[in-house]
C-alpha cells in the first residue's frame, strides 16, 4: 500500500522507532519532518510511503523514485539522508490548525493495514509540535497517550 505521507525515525530504546506523518498537500507534512531532522531525527520517506505489515508492526519505506528526496516548499526538492526503512511506532495527524487540536485529548488508536498504532493528532507547524511528538512517542505504552 503507497500512503501520502511522510515517515521519519528517531533512535531510542535500542531502535529505530517510526513516525507516519499524515494530512493532505500543504498540511505541514515535510515541514515537520525537516524540523525533527534538525533535531537529530531520520528522514525515511517524504511525500509517499509505501507500507506494508509483518506480525503485528507496520514498516514503511520511500518508493525507489522517491528515495533520498524532500521537499521544501519555497526552495523545491532536495536531497537528504535516508534510512532504507523503518518499523512505524506512531500516527501524527496533521490539524489543520491550532483551533482543531483538543487541549486534553481521550488517546487515540487507528489501524494501518491490521496494525492497530496509536494516534496523535496535533498542528504540525506550532513551535512545539516536535517536542510533543518525541513525549508522546517516549511514552507509547503509558495509559495517558
Amino acid at each position: 500500500m503507497i500512503a501520502h505521507a511522510g515517515l521519519i525515525a528517531t533512535w531510542t530504546r535500542g531502535r529505530w522507532h517510526g513516525v507516519l506523518i499524515e494530512g493532505p498537500p500543504g498540511s505541514g507534512k515535510s515541514d515537520l519532518a525537516l524540523r525533527a531532522m534538525e533535531a537529530g531525527w531520520r528522514l525515511v520517506a517524504d511525500d509517499r510511503v509505501l507500507l506494508w505489515s509483518s506480525g503485528e508492526h507496520l514498516w514503511g519505506r520511500a518508493p525507489e523514485t522517491l528515495s533520498g528526496l524532500i521537499e521544501a516548499r519555497g526552495v523545491g526538492i532536495v536531497p537528504h539522508a535516508t534510512l532504507a526503512m523503518a518499523q512505524i511506532d506512531l500516527i501524527f495527524r496533521c490539524a489543520p490548525g491550532p483551533d482543531s487540536v483538543e487541549r486534553l485529548p481521550d488517546p487515540e488508536q487507528t489501524d494501518r493495514l491490521s496494525v492497530c498504532l496509536p494516534q496523535l493528532t496535533l498542528w504540525p507547524f506550532e513551535p512545539a509540535a516536535l517536542a510533543k511528538l518525541s513525549h508522546a512517542l517516549a511514552h507509547l505504552g503509558d495509559t495517558k497517550l
